[in-house]
């Protein structure tokens, strides 16, 4: 196995640390990985991460259905430019809601918990969806999926960190972005193949499905042990990691590590506490790159990928373009996922923001200055009301938007879409793991809603490569923020971690 597997719990000094790399502790936890049994781990993560996939689902659902709507005969259903980017933008609303409460769920309910509770919106936003009969079910049916999603991306990366072992949270922790991804994709190839036969109403019914799938499968898994402990259960902490390890393996030796750890910090974290480093520099770290994640602009290419591809006349139909872009998502996601535990997150962030600032580059200076009868664009004519028309494309080079935008989404797959949830779960504290992924959560979704709201009426008033610069430029950020701010915790345990933020030790993470 490689050197940058599990090393020794925190020592009394750095010293001890470097002088005997190859200890007995290092060894046994070398031993320890070779002996663990990952099928019911991995069955485990699949049960939470379909909320995942009810999540990406909703995400880009007004993608291929606010083109269908802006033609019903309804006129209570019908969408304009004013109602449309509600349509688009309210989700971000319900998730930022949904991470605000998760602050207190995570904590109250556990992580499991929490995730079974999305089910209870999820299904009844759907619900609307698909029987809506006017503006008002509609915008509702979007905030309830929303506030389920703003649930389950705050849960799902905690739940899944503190249930693995260092040798595969890297991996495990990329399985979120990709069971997003092909949400999204499966979502995509409903909407061209679905209409064919049936109305835009059963996509919302086809999204029941994960959320059913999702609460049966979790009522068998067990809870987190480092939150069961947090609540004084040690007994359901000890059978929860007896029966995600193995009976055969040394788990109650990591149990007692984990359980020294949480003795550490049994208190709740009060706001004089709020002034430590350990506790408000991995706090702002992990806020910071929400933050900077929403900022590169990818909500809003996935919530109105369709019309920028109507917008920019690429060769190939909106919707096969959307799917190819699905594709190359989902591909760069599982990339991500097998290379995170071996090259490390911090290079792949320098790599995930670089593409994105050269794609995001291109498009605006495409947009800029390839003339208006070869990108397709219509003067006085709005990016919504655009999606209505039919594509006139005229040469090859109306292929640079669609190349763009892949290496846009392949980029933003590859790093800052997996990896910013990972390391929002592994470098908060656990005292302040509940409260503050929900913090984060809050933060990412009042961002994307800010940006989703605005991203029409600035595209209308100043044209669609002002919003593609600003992405530029924010990419660029990424690369700086990577530089200065993000530690590297490829193969730590959670518990080292955490002694980094404490001390201030680099030996902890090298």
């Amino acid at each position: 196995m490689e050197r940058s597997d599990r090393e020794p719990l925190v020592r009394k000094s750095s010293s001890s640390y470097r002088t005997f790399p190859e200890s007995t502790a290092r060894r046994l936890d070398r031993e320890y990985l070779r002996s663990l049994h990952n099928k019911r781990l991995y069955l485990a993560v699949f049960a939470a991460v379909l909320g995942n996939f009810s999540f990406g689902f909703a995400l880009v659902y007004p993608s291929p259905v606010i083109p269908a709507l802006e033609a019903d005969p309804s006129p209570a259903l019908r969408l304009d430019q004013h109602t449309a980017p509600w349509f688009g933008s309210v989700f971000t609303l319900g998730a930022a809601a949904g991470g605000l409460s998760t602050m207190l769920l995570n904590d109250c309910l556990g992580r499991k918990l929490s995730i079974m509770f999305s089910a209870l919106p999820s299904a009844l936003g759907y619900a609307l969806l698909a029987g809506a009969q006017g503006l008002w079910m509609l915008l509702l049916g979007r905030m309830l999926t929303g506030y389920a999603g703003g649930v389950t991306s705050a849960s799902i990366p905690v739940y899944i960190s503190e249930i693995s072992h260092p040798g595969v949270r890297g991996m495990l922790g990329a399985c979120p972005q990709i069971m997003a991804v092909l949400g999204s994709l499966v979502l995509y190839a409903l909407g061209k193949y679905l209409w064919l036969v049936l109305d835009w109403r059963w996509l919302a019914v086809a999204g029941e499905v994960p959320v059913l799938a999702m609460v049966l499968l979790l009522c068998c898994m067990p809870n987190s042990p480092r939150f069961l402990l947090s609540q004084g259960k040690e007994e359901e902490a000890l059978s929860s990691l007896c029966w995600l390890r193995g009976e055969d393996t040394d788990y109650a030796r990591e149990y007692e590590q984990i359980k020294d750890s949480v003795r550490k910090q049994s208190r709740r974290v009060s706001c004089a506490e709020l002034k430590d480093p350990f506790l408000y520099k991995p706090i702002l770290i992990a806020g910071g790159m929400r933050f900077l994640q929403q900022l590169s602009g990818v909500t809003c290419i996935l919530v109105y990928l369709q019309p920028i591809f109507k917008k920019t006349a690429v060769i190939l139909k909106p919707e096969y373009d959307a799917a190819l872009v699905g594709l190359v998502r989902l591909s760069s996601v599982a990339i991500a996922a097998v290379s995170m535990d071996k090259a490390g997150r911090k290079i792949l962030l320098f790599v995930s923001a670089g593409v994105m600032l050269v794609s995001n580059l291109t498009m605006g200076l495409y947009i800029h200055f390839v003339p208006a009868s070869h990108n397709g664009t219509v003067a006085n004519t709005t990016l919504v009301s655009s999606a209505n028309l039919p594509a006139e494309p005229t040469n090859y080079i109306t292929l640079i938007p669609l190349l763009a935008t892949m290496f846009f989404i392949m980029g933003y797959a590859m790093g800052w879409g997996p990896i910013t949830w990972l390391l929002m779960s592994e470098i908060l504290p656990l005292k302040a793991r509940g409260v503050a992924s929900g913090l984060c959560v809050v933060v990412s979704w009042l961002t994307a809603f800010t940006l989703t709201q605005f991203f029409l009426p600035v595209v209308n008033a100043f044209g669609l490569e002002v919003p593609f610069l600003f992405f530029a430029v924010i990419s660029a950020g990424n690369i700086l923020f990577t530089g200065c701010c993000v530690p590297e915790t490829k193969g730590r345990s959670l518990e080292q971690i955490e002694a980094f933020f404490r001390t201030g030790r680099r030996s902890f993470l090298r």
